[in-house]
């Protein structure tokens, strides 16, 4: 994946002589984004900062690509760190506090007029809520997700399954995976009946199994967590049983990166994955395919997940007013639902599913408004000071857990130790 534009210009090459008569002076601004799902988001992500640039012309947008979610936020602080910070950038929602930690970021607060108070208040509050702390809002919704079920509707069937009732708990999702298993002559499984990816965000996956168990993860002030509860416990056994005990899920590490092809092929009945990548399996799946919300144990529930808008400190007035320009024509109700169509992410505002574009998407492809209609479920994904640390430290007590390195227990007594030592000077 390219991580430049097309039409990326060299440093110093952007002057106000390319703006058409009338324009004295362009501000230029540089926007770090992550491309980290499938689809091509970046000829998308393209075509609106040219629609807008037109709009706009006192405003150049540069948009530079740069890897996943990690990549993005290191390449953006290592810029900061050599005076060369971009001015906005797409990071981790959960990025918050460690960006504010390094005094990177203003609240948007201060930089809208008049009106400011009601687009801030137009998103959906799930959305909000990894972007506020006390009475400032530090960053704006745009390419947000929540893990929703994919389902593969001719395997139900196959199965002797009704297609349009997927697992609603988790004991009927560890019953129709067994079902759903299918074997070749020799024994071996050629179908899985659900995968759950355990690598790269496997802190995520913890996290909606947990909230499913009824057990948030960590508080609002990021700095206390609470992963070696008894029900985060049972929540990763769960997870651990599937493979283990039932037998229905393949042992050891699945792979987030792979897990779209394994269901786009048939290798697994079920997955668990981003909505982000809903556009990507519709334009791809050979076979009728379903999405639900996640299964329940105490109660429904989904982390949000994805991306928002931060502008940067360092940025000039002139730019950081220009930024929040560009943001809020990025997120109105038209764009929204443009960026939720073409990509399978939840457009961040109610008012984008009044357009018309997105009720006519709607009637024909239903599967669209699951993740938004399981917002009224949904949790703030798992934000703390130290993120980076702290996921890793996670990611790895699901890892030791699903390879049976360690009990569920063991591993996340381990990372509650560890995320303790980290948290403590927060306190």
């Amino acid at each position: 994946m390219k991580f430049y534009t097309k039409a990326l210009l060299a440093a110093g090459m952007i002057t106000a002589a390319g703006w058409g008569s009338g324009t004295a002076h362009a501000v230029d601004l540089t926007m770090y984004y992550p491309v980290a799902v499938g689809g091509p988001l970046t000829n998308v992500v393209d075509d609106m900062v040219q629609r807008f640039q037109k709009e706009n012309p006192d405003i150049k947008v540069q948009a530079v690509y740069a890897g996943n979610y990690t990549d993005t936020m290191t390449k953006a602080m290592t810029a900061m760190k050599g005076g060369q910070p971009p001015q906005l950038s797409v990071l981790f929602s959960t990025d918050l506090f460690t960006l504010m930690d390094e005094n990177a970021i203003v609240p948007i607060d201060d930089l809208v007029g008049a009106d400011g108070k009601g687009w801030l208040d137009s998103f959906y509050p799930a959305f909000m809520e990894n972007g506020r702390i006390g009475e400032k809002t530090w960053s704006i919704p745009f390419q947000r997700s929540t893990i929703v079920l994919y389902y593969n509707k001719d395997a139900f069937k196959e199965a002797g399954l009704d297609p349009e009732k997927p697992p609603a708990t988790w004991a009927e999702m560890a019953e129709m995976s067994k079902k759903l298993v299918k074997k070749d002559a020799s024994g071996n499984v050629t179908r899985w009946g659900v995968e759950i990816p355990s690598t790269g965000y496997g802190y995520w996956m913890l996290q909606a199994l947990a909230i499913e168990n009824d057990q948030r993860l960590m508080n609002e002030t990021g700095n206390k967590v609470s992963f070696n509860e008894k029900k985060t416990v049972e929540a990763l056994q769960y997870w651990v049983d599937l493979s283990r005990k039932d037998q229905v899920m393949p042992t050891g590490a699945i792979e987030w990166g792979t897990l779209r092809t394994d269901f786009l092929e048939g290798k697994t009945a079920m997955m668990w994955h981003t909505t982000g990548n809903l556009t990507a399996v519709k334009d791809a799946a050979k076979f009728n395919f379903g999405v639900a919300m996640l299964p329940a144990k105490e109660r429904r529930g989904s982390p949000t997940g994805g991306g928002n808008f931060y502008v940067f400190k360092s940025a000039t007035p002139e730019q950081q007013k220009a930024a929040v320009t560009f943001i809020r024509w990025m997120t109105s109700p038209e764009r929204a639902a443009e960026w939720s169509i073409k990509s399978g992410y939840v457009a961040v505002t109610p008012k984008a599913y009044e357009t018309e574009a997105m009720k006519t998407y709607v009637q024909g492809f239903p599967q669209a408004v699951v993740a938004r209609d399981q917002l009224q479920y949904a949790v703030p994904e798992l934000s703390v000071h130290e993120n980076g640390r702290i996921y890793k430290i996670v990611n790895d007590a699901v890892q030791a857990a699903v390879t049976g390195a360690q009990t569920p227990q063991d591993a996340l007594e381990s990372a509650q130790k560890q995320s303790e030592r980290v948290l403590n000077r927060y306190r």
